[in-house]
């Protein structure tokens, strides 16, 4: 039996854990943006020779090579990661090619690993290519059985172009993503010019590029986050006004960044049923393949559209707000 204070106990071990999290779990590498289990994921499918040109191969057997290889946590949280990789919603540029019911903006949950099928797109390709050539530094895996990379040798910053989202222990990151054309643009200039300014980078990266749309209200938020690496991002819905069958109707195409769909829908139709907001006549989600995101909200006859339009606004996730942390 050893003989230890209880609080020198807490102290070390609580410490240990929470640099295991920081460090090993919850929070992205800067050089290739990943969490281990992205890395992993994406090493596996690579080592599998699932390119863009092969077949599908069943979820079921990816994660279960990733948690018997590499990963060795629980299987839900593996594939709940593959998903998320795979989600045009989620993902400014998807690192995986999902073939099934990989889940909706609608919240609805994925399909179980055993149906659905997955393999790399383009983009995850080039987070992996000349990893053969040594460009990276290799460690021994959880058991010393394989060697698994500590970073991936990407041609591309993922971290800025996809974004994060962790919670570790006394901290956490909320990166936004960018656009891919911007940052390669601001990148190229920065390289050029070392000494390049803050305003002079914005030139290039305008700002966060979401993968659901939605407009940025003002340049103070962004300019705060880029500055100080915290800032508040308020993101609102494109809409357009227009008159079907004589009634006029707000359009909305592109809703804020990990807003629910049909959340947002139920909520606009419960300010309506309790008449917090006057003059809405129906709300019907006509969203499909081509539009993958369109409400039509038709109104009373005798409405006023802007009016109604500000208290969505005001009252539900129409406008929304995104807060940066990039750490």
């Amino acid at each position: 039996m050893i003989h230890r204070d209880i609080e020198e106990e807490m102290r070390s071990s609580f410490l240990a854990y929470s640099m295991s999290v920081i460090t090993s779990r919850a929070l992205p590498d800067v050089r290739d943006g990943l969490k281990p289990v992205h890395r992993r994921i994406l090493y596996t499918l690579f080592e599998k020779s699932l390119t863009p040109e092969k077949p599908y191969r069943k979820c079921a057997d990816i994660v279960g090579s990733v948690l018997g290889e590499y990963h060795p946590h629980g299987d839900a949280s593996v594939y709940m990661a593959l998903v998320r990789l795979a989600q045009s919603f989620s993902m400014r540029y998807p690192l995986v090619d999902g073939h099934g019911n990989f889940g909706s903006i609608d919240g609805d949950p994925p399909a179980a690993y055993r149906y659905t099928e997955a393999k790399m797109t383009k983009m995850s390709v080039n987070m992996l290519t000349d990893i053969q050539k040594e460009t990276v530094d290799f460690q021994s895996n959880y058991d010393d059985r394989l060697k698994e990379p500590t970073v991936l040798p990407a041609r591309f910053p993922n971290l800025l172009v996809n974004g994060s989202e962790g919670i570790a222990v006394g901290m956490a990151s909320h990166i936004p993503p960018h656009n891919l054309g911007e940052v390669i643009d601001g990148l190229d200039y920065l390289i050029e010019n070392p000494e390049a300014t803050l305003e002079q980078l914005m030139t290039f990266i305008k700002g966060p590029d979401f993968p659901t749309g939605g407009i940025i209200m003002g340049r103070a938020g962004i300019r705060a986050a880029y500055a100080t690496g915290r800032g508040k991002l308020t993101v609102r819905s494109k809409t357009e006004i227009t008159e079907i069958k004589n009634r006029q109707c707000i359009i909305v195409t592109e809703i804020p960044y990990m807003v629910n769909k049909a959340e947002l829908i139920k909520s606009i139709a419960e300010l309506a049923k309790e008449k917090r907001v006057d003059g809405i006549h129906d709300i019907r989600d006509e969203s499909g393949r081509k539009e993958k995101v369109r409400i039509c909200i038709e109104l009373k006859k005798d409405a006023n559209a802007n009016l109604i339009l500000n208290q969505l606004f005001r009252y539900t996730q129409l406008q929304d707000t995104y807060g940066v942390i990039m750490l």
